[in-house]
């Protein structure tokens, strides 16, 4: 018999063991998990302050992306878009040109918020405030005008009497100015983005010592609810490392959910729109989606154990 009869051929390469085919696998079954989700909203309203002094961690894309995944399961959302840039209110698909009434008329002028609420054409459940260019002076004019630390919480207050919301999210510009201020003031919790890359965690102390100063002086109730970790990529150590190191100085607030590095989430913005809307079943929607659901339950979570206490 010839050898070349004798020799054990090499096992075919199956393309159901290759890490692709895995990672599809996985995100199969996750969508399917979405699509089974039910949550229930309790009739309360949670004001979230998303903050972080750091630039790009992917604060405006996880304020609207959550907005979006928690409108997408049924709950009534409101983004107050407090950056002068106007990011939140772009990616909504909201117009905010200098002519159109805006965030900044309620607090310079104390318009009522809902007048410049509008609603974001991707869902009725999804509501904006939006900004334009006119807040970048607003830092400087709210310094003359009473209670001026209080004038978001005022107009928020007001609005919630009449108009029902399940969250209300609270994108800040990066820097604590009184525009931050305002924010933390208006809000009972904090929604920190942390991004997985080298100097994760710079700045962070800086952050939680204005909460505790917001705590001390004008809002006894704020406090940090939230961390959740952005721009993941399972391929690097150093994601891995600072994912690991955020859990251990914060196991109680850091979602379990991460959300990765994804062209789809970059790329959905310049079409004025959230990534559940650009492309729902891609793998950073499904995140977001994912990191929705579980703000929900935590809260639920986190108001069944201060009742069982």
């Amino acid at each position: 018999m010839p050898d070349s009869e004798n020799k054990t051929s090499p096992a075919p390469f199956s393309f159901d063991d290759s890490p692709i085919a895995r990672e599809l696998a996985d995100l199969t079954s996750r969508r399917k998990a979405l699509a089974d989700v039910h949550v229930e909203f309790d009739g309360t309203t949670r004001v979230l302050t998303v903050s972080n002094q750091k630039g790009g961690v992917g604060k405006t894309t996880t304020t609207v992306n959550l907005a979006a995944g928690l409108a997408s399961v049924g709950a009534r959302v409101l983004v107050i878009d407090l950056d002068p840039q106007g990011n939140a209110s772009t990616a909504l698909g909201i117009p905010h040109s200098a002519d159109v009434a805006s965030i900044y008329d309620v607090l310079i002028d104390e318009e009522p918020l809902a007048d410049v609420i509008q609603t974001s054409p991707e869902s009725p459940n999804l509501l904006c405030a939006p900004s334009t260019i006119n807040l970048a002076g607003a830092e400087i004019e709210l310094v003359s005008k009473v209670a001026r630390e209080h004038r978001l919480r005022t107009a928020l207050d007001t609005y919630l009497r009449d108009n029902h919301m399940d969250f209300v999210f609270i994108d800040c510009p990066p820097s604590l100015g009184l525009l931050t201020i305002n924010a933390f003031t208006a809000a009972t919790e904090v929604l920190i983005p942390i991004q997985c890359e080298y100097y994760a965690l710079e700045g962070l102390s800086q952050l939680l010592g204005s909460v505790t100063m917001i705590q001390k002086h004008l809002n006894t109730s704020l406090h940090l609810s939230t961390i959740l970790l952005t721009m993941y990529d399972g391929r690097t150590r150093l994601a891995q490392q600072v994912a690991d190191e955020v859990r251990t100085h914060f196991p109680e607030t850091v979602l379990t959910t991460v959300i990765p590095r994804s062209v789809r989430i970059s790329e959905a913005p310049s079409f004025g729109q959230t990534v559940i809307a650009y492309d729902g079943q891609s793998v950073g929607a499904v995140a977001y989606r994912e990191a929705a659901v579980e703000i929900v339950r935590r809260g639920h979570q986190q108001k069944s154990d201060e009742g069982a206490h």
